[in-house]
């Protein structure tokens, strides 16, 4: 039977010298010099970051009770009043009953997989709506270091250590925790049946994965399969940069089946790629009439391995309440109408937004407003919210970089691709993810077709120069003959190949005017957003990178 373990050790009886004395946030834990049980530095954001997650969520929730009170009262009064209310219209002289409000409790958090305690220890010092933290672990010796560390740190009112197997503990308690946070080595699949069970209703459930290179790499696709129900898109080159959001994405449709299960779904407040893993922040609640919504929130990826296309193929439909299987996607065949190239197939995936931009507004004022000194990682946690914040809910970013390869032409910059695309009227975000990549919910063709002008207008700029020029050689003259009969003309570009086929497939489309030049609000507000030169990328320390599991002997 599991238990909680309560035992006192007094500090006065802790030989120091036996321990390091490790300070994050408002939390000093002792960990033994031997080092059985490991501090991890480079999780600092993660914690840092959790912290204020959860002082947001706690926020929103007195919120909303808050609203809903007084929504309560006002419907109150209104009834009492009718109830003062003659039949002549006249009121009735009476005292009218005091309106009483219900308090609402603290939350209860549980740290399934606890380690050190540093986490339960931090979340008992800096979120003060905690009223109860429960800090698990498998280990006795880490059970040990809990226990130690919260009495060290004067928190035995509100956290406790109990000694006991994680997936159990969560499946077979009563209890229900206002958070649930599964911080685990590897994959937090088989810990998210019970994770779900035992948080309350409308609940923060925050996920960890370490498991980066199943998710977003192209080494293991049958172990991503077993594991998340899903694939990314594999090695291709053109998509391989977007299987740090197909992870997200798989991550969140594993979570949103294993919710669906119990009734259960999801709303996914902040999902983020880091380091060499995944943090997902997500709530979650009782509503079998969202549930019902899960097919068409999945879909299917289909990745050109030519050009970077993407189709999307939802596996369910809803229209007006009403629920339809799903049809195919348009446009969906063997193969890309640009390019000729074959598609690689990711998914099931998520398919809907993957932030809650108002959840992130929160924390970013949490952030803002927090002491100095308390969180060492406070830049980094602007940075990186900032970006996700202003990203589009439209799925996947693409790399400029690709297709200067593609079409044998010189880099276009993320300004004068911004321009482009606000020009056409359409919207473009940086991404948290990856530097040199956007997003935008311009048409694929739309995309092309600015990339072709990007290397039309250095073949119009040569023309022009060659022109003005007396004495050429009969090469460029040939040359020059080519361009004004076929001004996307590119002797580099094989013939054939993606870049030739795409220049191809766009002849007799719609020509639009592309300006690369002028100024408009989408190209002012990536450059804005550049210019805050945020910290999205820790500096990694010595020894950086996942632990070894610790040893249980």
């Amino acid at each position: 039977m599991l238990r909680i373990l309560r035992r006192k050790i007094m500090t006065s009886t802790i030989n120091i010298n036996d321990f390091n004395i490790v300070k994050e946030g408002r939390a000093e834990i002792l960990t033994p010099k031997e080092d059985k049980v490991f501090y991890n530095h480079i999780q600092q954001f993660n914690r840092d970051l959790s912290v204020m997650a959860i002082n947001a969520y706690a926020n929103a929730r007195e919120e909303e009770h808050a609203r809903k009170e007084q929504k309560s009262l006002e419907a109150q009064k209104v009834r009492e009043e009718k109830k003062e209310t003659n039949e002549t219209g006249e009121e009735e002289q009476q005292q009218k009953p005091a309106f009483k409000k219900r308090k609402l409790g603290g939350i209860s958090i549980l740290e399934a997989l606890s380690a050190t305690g540093l986490r339960a220890i931090r979340y008992g010092h800096e979120i003060p709506h905690a009223s109860k933290i429960v800090a698990n672990d498998l280990l006795p010796e880490a059970v040990k270091s809990i226990t130690r560390n919260i009495e060290y740190n004067k928190l035995t009112d509100k956290v406790t250590a109990n000694h006991g197997d994680a997936i159990k503990f969560m499946a077979s308690t009563d209890e229900k925790f206002h958070v649930v946070d599964l911080d685990p080595y590897g994959t937090a699949t088989p810990f998210l049946d019970g994770a779900i069970q035992c948080l309350a209703d409308d609940g923060l459930l925050l996920v960890t994965c370490t498991d980066a290179g199943v998710l977003a790499g192209s080494g293991y696709p049958e172990k991503c399969f077993a594991l998340y129900g899903g694939n990314n898109f594999g090695n291709s080159y053109v998509n391989s940069e977007a299987n740090h959001e197909a992870g997200i994405r798989l991550m969140l449709n594993m979570i949103a089946n294993t919710a669906a299960k119990y009734g259960k779904s999801i709303e996914p407040l902040l999902s983020l790629s880091i380091d060499y893993y995944f943090r997902l922040f997500i709530k979650v609640k009782r509503s079998p009439m969202q549930v019902k919504n899960h097919a068409s929130e999945t879909m299917l990826t289909y990745g050109c391995n030519g050009c970077g296309n993407k189709i999307f193929q939802p596996l369910g439909q809803r229209k007006h309440n009403k629920y339809q299987y799903p049809k195919l996607a348009p446009g969906l065949t063997s193969s890309c109408e640009y390019c000729e190239s074959s598609f690689n197939i990711a998914g099931p995936m998520y398919g809907s937004a993957i932030h809650n931009h108002e959840f992130i507004d929160k924390v970013l004022k949490i952030n803002s407003e927090a002491e100095q000194g308390v969180y060492g990682t406070s830049e980094r946690i602007k940075g990186m919210l900032s970006l996700a914040k202003n990203e589009l809910d439209f799925p996947f970013y693409f790399n400029l970089s690709h297709f200067p390869s593609i079409f044998k032409s010189a880099p276009i910059s993320i300004d004068q691709f911004a321009k482009a695309i606000g020009a056409l009227g359409y919207k473009l975000s940086l991404t948290h993810t990856k530097r040199n990549c956007v997003k935008t919910n311009a048409p694929w063709d739309v995309v092309l077709k600015i990339n072709r002008e990007w290397a039309v207008a250095s073949n119009k700029k040569y023309l022009e120069e060659m022109k003005a020029k007396e004495d050429i050689s009969d090469k460029i003259k040939e040359k020059l003959e080519q361009l004004e009969k076929d001004i996307t003309y590119n002797p580099k570009l094989a013939k054939d190949s993606v870049g030739d086929k795409i220049m191809t497939s766009l002849k007799g489309t719609e020509e639009l005017k592309i300006d690369f030049e002028t100024e408009n609000d989408q190209s002012k507000h990536i450059a804005k957003l550049r210019q805050l030169k945020m910290v999205r990328f820790q500096e990694n320390p010595k020894n950086w990178g996942p632990k070894a599991r610790p040893s249980s002997k």
